[in-house]
């Protein structure tokens, strides 16, 4: 069996260049209910930010086309797509490249994080739906796996968390060897670096895009809190420990940005929703960030800002999508462009 690392593909870092973004518009209503509204008003101006950048596609359901065309200000195209959910990170294409100048992708087995859902019939073959489209050739992985349970660098480093990926509700009997060889048959992963776990009460069971990623090789944002006495303090202390005690696939020691995370918010079943300034969509010159009405928002957005001095950094307001359990990173997924790397002389 052919596997993507006998033709050199990998994942490349998300500041890889982009040939677009992909989102799907939000549908379930067990999730969203009265908040149904407010989140594809929220998701309309998400992809209206990052196309001002780079081209966007909304899926949608048939019959929503139109809909979503009027809605989605700026260049948003949309594509006619039957699927359950809104959470493209997670059962979306995982895009790979190679150095002679391919595309494909991979397609991770889908379980709505854990059988969360029941009716995700039509999102477990969005990801087809997508590359049939596209009309680029995937490779599907042994493995249940959402694209929030990962961060890569694009130079063989990859970040994960043992509460998610060793969850006995989406791979039981497989352990940290087994993924991390799954990882580097279709990633071109070298080294996995296994943090401790996820937010408090987050539905993922603790997806990294909400604690910890890389905004360049060797530096990661780590999500953090100095109040002792918050469900999160143990949690992100461990997970920043992990790091600073790890090196990179290239051996090299990591540097570690904190951004505090903003005050706390309930939801009205009282769990606390997973807010986190790290959950960020990189574009093509550009940071599509979240902002909560916090204190602590202008304060994340100048320690991304000085991070990313060549990219504009754009903060939207995104308390509405974060009620349906994740943030802009989420909601998104990027296409790289293929490029033909230069040999050595």
């Amino acid at each position: 069996m052919t596997l993507p690392i006998h033709e050199k593909f990998f994942m490349p870092a998300e500041w890889h260049q982009h040939t677009r973004c992909w989102m799907a518009w939000p549908e379930r209503v067990a999730l969203w209910g009265k908040d149904l509204e407010s989140a594809r008003d929220a998701y309309a101006e998400v992809a209206s930010a990052i196309s001002m950048f780079e081209p966007v596609t909304m899926i949608a359901k048939p019959e929503n086309v139109a809909e979503v065309s009027i809605r989605c200000r700026g260049k948003v195209n949309t594509l006619a797509v039957a699927h359950d959910d809104s959470w493209l990170r997670d059962n979306g294409p995982t895009f790979i490249i190679n150095p002679s100048g391919a595309i494909a992708a991979v397609r991770w087995q889908w379980n709505a994080w854990g059988n969360k859902y029941l009716n995700y019939g039509n999102d477990a073959i969005v990801a087809e739906s997508i590359l049939n489209h596209l009309g680029i050739r995937w490779f599907n992985a042994p493995i249940v796996m959402e694209g929030g349970a990962i961060h890569v660098d694009g130079e063989g480093t990859l970040i994960t968390t043992e509460s998610c990926l060793l969850n006995k509700n989406r791979n039981p009997g497989l352990d940290k060897k087994d993924i991390e060889e799954i990882f580097r048959a279709y990633l071109g992963i070298e080294k996995v670096i296994w943090l401790v776990g996820g937010l408090e009460d987050d539905d993922t069971d603790g997806h990294v895009d909400e604690v910890a990623c890389f905004y360049n090789p060797a530096s990661l944002f780590m999500l953090t809190t100095f109040d002792k006495s918050d469900g999160n303090y143990k949690v992100l202390q461990e997970n920043i420990a992990v790091i600073k005690a790890e090196k990179d696939a290239k051996g090299r020691s990591f540097t570690a940005q904190e951004i505090e995370q903003p005050a706390r918010r309930d939801l009205i079943d009282k769990r606390r929703m997973s807010l986190s300034y790290l959950n960020f969509y990189l574009a093509n010159g550009a940071v599509i960030m979240p902002s909560f009405k916090d204190i602590q928002d202008s304060k994340a957005f100048d320690i991304i800002s000085k991070a990313y001095p060549n990219r504009r950094v754009i903060q939207v307001p995104a308390l509405d999508v974060f009620k349906g359990g994740g943030g802009i990173h989420c909601i998104t997924q990027q296409q790289p462009v293929p490029i033909v790397l230069q040999k050595p002389k």
